[in-house]
């Protein structure tokens, strides 16, 4: 109709099919003067190029559009009236790509559900609905344990009942199919919490219940003097008492093995400070004229080289929404040290609209937030803290005060102490010999003697 030739014809699909309205500008002129050559009148012939301009925008063939709205009626049917089988049906299919298990989690979660933990003596391979309010993690959704230990598990604790303590899982389970890596990316998940919750003194005593379990093995193989099988179900074994781990490390530990963080994120462990830090939170940026303030946790990073050198794009996560941050060759040479995946990092950055072509229906496509600076907690206290502040009630003791502070007074940042009792009370701020550096231990000792809402740090 327009006179194209293939190859002119292809150029034009391809500008329809990659969503390009500047190339379907330059595309208008030709085909319309061509159609009015060959007999076509000039509005028919714009009517037409209206038409293929419309659906360049979004098109979909009629039957195409069909079969997807009737697999969004159906799975919109199940959602509504079956909705804890649908969350379940879908974690299942997806729990190898832990990056949709948490998506489907959070809005399961979004939509009031509950997702319960993983559970040695509770959940099977597959994520299973519960009631009809909630959903019991699947154990397959852990990284490195597979469905043959899984199913190992489940056939033990169906013969045997629930399991008593690590010694006894060991004892109990196939150990041709559950290994130790499995038993331990169990038990960072949380698996064996409510067995035990001390995940540092499970960890430590794996190696010794396997050891234990395979002499019982032994010993199950032959007869005793008087007939009767040597050892018995009941383990009777201590575990080997370490340290547990903190909410960080723990946090940590469930990243590992499931893929992201399930009882808590680091984020929220700050929260607080960083509220009177930040000044605009990941999910509400605003393009800005400024530099601003924002924190996040690393969840993720991509490198690339540019003409200019190497340049990064950091993913942050603040626990409830995700930004991009784009990392020049300037400042990644001066901030790589900090570029890890699962660090807290404070960021001075440019909020920009992204001048490239608009999306679908007129959307802008997005937001551009380039690093000026890149700071961990600790740097970004040293740069923008004003004044440590203590709140102190009648029981509290000047001596100790002290005491905590005397290691840490090489710092800059001023104390400002205020006391109250039954008759009066007011601010005392300590001299300049008593300026200190904010350090995790002294924070974490302050907190702990004063409680954590007595102590800020002023921003």
């Amino acid at each position: 109709i327009g006179g194209y030739t293939l190859g002119a014809a292809d150029l034009l699909r391809r500008a329809m099919g990659k969503k390009l309205p500047e190339e379907m500008a330059k595309h208008r002129q030709g085909f319309t003067s061509g159609a009015v050559e060959r007999g076509l009148s000039s509005p028919k012939a714009t009517q037409l190029f209206d038409l293929m301009e419309k659906f360049a925008g979004y098109g979909f063939n009629k039957s195409h559009a069909a079969a997807y709205a009737l697999i969004a009626y159906q799975t919109a049917y199940l959602k509504t009236h079956y909705p804890t089988p649908f969350f379940a049906a879908n974690l299942s299919m997806v729990m190898d790509d832990t990056d949709k298990v948490r998506h489907f989690r959070d809005n399961a979660i979004a939509m009031g559900f509950t997702v319960l933990p993983p559970d040695v003596n509770a959940s099977n391979y597959r994520f299973e609905p519960v009631d009809a309010t909630s959903i019991r993690y699947g154990l397959g959704g852990i990284k490195g344990t597979g469905q043959v230990a899984i199913e190992a598990i489940a056939a033990a604790r169906t013969a045997g009942g629930p399991f008593k303590d690590l010694f006894e899982f060991c004892r109990r389970v196939d150990k041709r199919a559950v290994n130790r890596r499995a038993i331990e990316a169990l038990i960072r998940a949380g698996a064996f919490d409510a067995i035990d919750p001390r995940r540092a003194s499970l960890i430590a005593s794996v190696g010794p219940a396997m050891d234990d379990a395979e002499r019982a093995e032994r010993a199950a193989s032959q007869v005793s003097l008087f007939g009767n099988e040597a050892g018995g179900t009941a383990s009777g074994h201590a575990l080997t008492l370490v340290r547990d781990w903190n909410e960080g490390e723990r946090l940590a530990h469930e990243k590992a093995s499931l893929g992201y963080y399930l009882s808590g994120h680091p984020y929220h462990a700050v929260a607080i400070e960083l509220a009177r830090l930040v000044q605009q939170r990941l999910g509400t940026l605003q393009p800005t004229t400024s530099l601003i303030r924002i924190a996040g946790v690393v969840a993720a990073i991509r490198t690339q080289s540019s003409r200019r050198g190497k340049m990064a794009f950091v993913t942050l996560d603040d626990g409830k929404d995700q930004a991009e941050i784009v990392v020049f060759n300037e400042s990644f040479d001066a901030y790589r040290h900090l570029l890890r995946e699962d660090a807290l990092l404070v960021a001075e950055v440019k909020v920009m609209q992204r001048m490239e072509r608009m999306g679908e229906e007129g959307q802008s496509p997005g937001l551009r937030i380039v690093a000026e600076s890149i700071h961990d907690l600790a740097s970004a206290r040293r740069k923008w803290a004003r004044m440590l502040k203590l709140e102190c009630n009648g029981g509290s003791s000047a001596d100790r005060l002290l005491t905590l502070i005397e290691p840490f007074r090489s710092g800059s940042c001023p104390v400002t102490v205020r006391y109250r009792n039954a008759s009066s009370g007011g601010e005392i701020q300590l001299g300049d010999a008593w300026r200190v550096n904010l350090d995790d231990h002294l924070l974490h000792g302050l907190r702990d003697w004063l409680r954590p809402e007595n102590v800020e740090i002023v921003y």
